[in-house]
């Protein structure tokens, strides 16, 4: 990543400054989910994730069930309880299957802890330790938006697949890559007015900064609106925008999302991947459903961003997305939400040097959200 950028919306992140919380990437996203053995098979049948740890009654957990799944640096952790009568459950009582534990991989979890919390972060569990014949895992949580948690994951000292108490899973028969490569960025939706509340968390307790900032003038329809602020880190493995409703005619998709979620959570992933054209024409292969935009969003497309590489007529048969910044240019898609609730749901984004997040897209894009929306009746 450039240490400065050429344009005005997108800030630069200072990686030279004393980073009190440096963060290798994302360690991994934990779903708690109704049924983690289902859930695992559609993530590996349709994203194409492998199977590659479980962790159960049969290694000794009595009161959850968790399934690993992988696929390049992407590793998704679904759980399911086992009994009724515990937080799992409840969680998933009041927001369905949903994102628990946007975990980090640190070099020194104890570290990472102390100095969140000392600047103010609510401790969720305090550093301990796993251990098994593979080495030891050193782990502490603090609280971020909502019931969402962010887990700090020091497994330097650990030559496991995943954490003690995972027993490997070595073959997998259903999993069919699609050519996913890492976590690009996690979107959190928050209540009316708490964004500024989470931005100021994400800088002054885990040192981040802005990066990017959209307010209503940039994402609105004729219906709805909304605003929001892209956080990263000091390295820029890690960012995180943050989103909240704005006032409008009718029902945002971010008001949705609170309605029914119960309250803030995060949004969607973004799945980076550096052949998008395979990797979507996969995907829908494998029946996953993507947002449709109309066909006149590509008659001005070429005018707007410029030349690209790709075919326009694969563009279209694919219905990506395209947009420009002074960096270069970037390729997105978004699914329809992956639960019955209109919660989460997952972008597919390819960066040919952009480092934005789609502005020139949003028109569009909440448009063709709103038309599900519309037939959910809930706009």
């Amino acid at each position: 990543m450039p240490a400065t950028a050429k344009h005005p919306s997108l800030q630069p992140v200072n990686a030279t400054k004393n980073d009190f919380l440096p963060l290798n990437g994302t360690d991994y996203v934990e779903f708690y989910v109704g049924n983690a053995r289902q859930a695992a098979y559609f993530y590996r049948a349709a994203f194409g994730m492998k199977l590659v740890a479980y962790s159960g009654p049969e290694t000794g957990l009595r009161d959850r069930a968790s399934y690993v799944v992988e696929q390049g640096k992407v590793r998704f952790v679904l759980t399911t309880p086992l009994r009724p009568d515990n937080a799992i459950a409840d969680h998933i009582a009041k927001h369905g299957d949903g994102i628990k534990d946007i975990a980090l991989w640190v070099d020194d979890a104890t570290s990472a802890w102390l100095e969140t919390t000392r600047r103010g972060a609510c401790s969720v569990r305090e550093p301990w330790t796993l251990e098994d014949k593979q080495g030891t895992v050193t782990m502490a949580s603090i609280a971020t938006y909502g019931d969402t948690v962010h887990t700090f994951v020091e497994r330097k000292n650990f030559r496991g697949i995943f954490l003690p108490g995972f027993q490997a899973v070595t073959h997998d028969p259903v999993a069919r890559p699609v050519g996913l490569k890492y976590i690009d960025h996690v979107v959190g939706n928050v209540g009316w007015n708490e964004m500024n509340t989470m931005v100021d968390f994400y800088r002054d307790v885990m040192g981040f900064e802005m990066f990017q900032s959209f307010d209503d003038k940039d994402i609105s329809t004729e219906y709805s609106a909304l605003m929001s602020k892209v956080m990263s880190n000091g390295n820029g493995r890690v960012k995180f925008p943050i989103n909240e409703p704005a006032e409008g005619r009718k029902k945002s998709q971010i008001e949705e999302y609170l309605d029914f979620y119960q309250g803030p959570g995060a949004q969607h992933l973004a799945l980076a991947t550096d052949d998008i054209l395979t990797t979507v024409s996969k995907l829908r292969e494998q029946g996953v459903e993507f947002l449709r935009v109309p066909e006149t969003y590509y008659e001005e497309l070429e005018s707007r961003v410029g030349n690209i590489d790709e075919p326009m007529e694969e563009l279209k048969r694919l219905n990506l997305l395209v947009d420009r910044d002074e960096e270069g240019y970037l390729l997105q898609i978004f699914t329809r939400p992956v639960e019955d609730r209109p919660t989460v749901f997952f972008e597919i984004i390819q960066r040919k040097g952009g480092r934005s997040f789609g502005k020139g897209n949003f028109k569009a894009l909440f448009e063709a959200i709103e038309r599900e929306q519309g037939l959910r009746g809930n706009l």
